[in-house]
């Protein structure tokens, strides 16, 4: 492999390409668990759902997209038997999506899937610099956010 190419790259490109990376292979595996027909932008959905459901309001806010795309990835997750619409336990005109078994089953291979990357990850380049690598970036994160550090992640549209 050559290096020298990858030295050149300025540091969004060489964030983007590892993350890239991580996300192609978890679906590739994702997939060959038999959970083909989920996307990333689905990861983004169970994990803000994860673990009482939320609103369509709540997920297009989280997401930046309309009510009515999320209306239609709704349709598609709950066709596919990953999540179902329920009463809202408050706001009985209301629904909450929340995911199923076969949704609770995917979250669990993700992070499986995910924890086994970086673990390889780490005998690439060392335990030490991977907690220097998340230290790093954390802070800049935080730094960025002008001195929060929202746990939630979403998709950068």
């Amino acid at each position: 492999m050559n290096h020298q190419v990858f030295s050149e790259l300025d540091l969004t490109s060489l964030l983007s390409l590892s993350f890239s990376a991580l996300i192609d292979e978890l679906h590739n595996r994702l997939s060959e668990l038999g959970f083909g027909d989920i996307r990333p932008v689905h990861g983004f959905m169970f994990k803000y759902m994860a673990p009482n459901g939320a609103t369509g309001i709540e997920l297009a806010e989280h997401l930046g997209i309309t009510k009515q795309a999320v209306s239609k990835m709704v349709d598609y997750l709950e066709n596919s038997g990953y999540v179902m619409r329920q009463t809202h336990p408050t706001d009985k005109r209301g629904k909450i999506i929340v995911l199923t078994e076969r949704g609770w089953l995917v979250v669990k291979a993700k992070e499986k899937i995910l924890t086994e990357i970086e673990e390889r990850w780490i005998e690439n380049i060392g335990a030490v610099r991977m907690q220097m690598l998340k230290e790093d970036l954390t802070k800049l994160v935080y730094q960025a956010n002008e001195g929060k550090l929202s746990l939630r992640s979403r998709p950068v549209w």
